[in-house]
């Protein structure tokens, strides 16, 4: 039978180093949280900003477990 379990986005608690944002996206997406916090700091750097306002706005969308 197929395995039908929902993906819930959360913030995880247990590997965090900020708010929990990048390790609850590599779990969802199922990198490693190594690669999406580089990326993160590369689209900070890049974006002039717009990503510290999605950081920020995922930090208080995304539930914590």
């Amino acid at each position: 039978m197929n395995d039908l379990r929902q993906k819930n986005l959360v913030r995880r608690r247990d590997d965090r180093m900020v708010a929990g944002v990048c390790s609850g996206v590599a779990d969802y997406l199922g990198v490693d949280v190594a690669l999406v916090r580089v990326l993160a700091v590369v689209a900070l750097v890049f974006s002039f900003g717009a990503a510290l306002v999605a950081y920020v706005a995922a930090w208080i969308l995304m539930p914590e477990v």
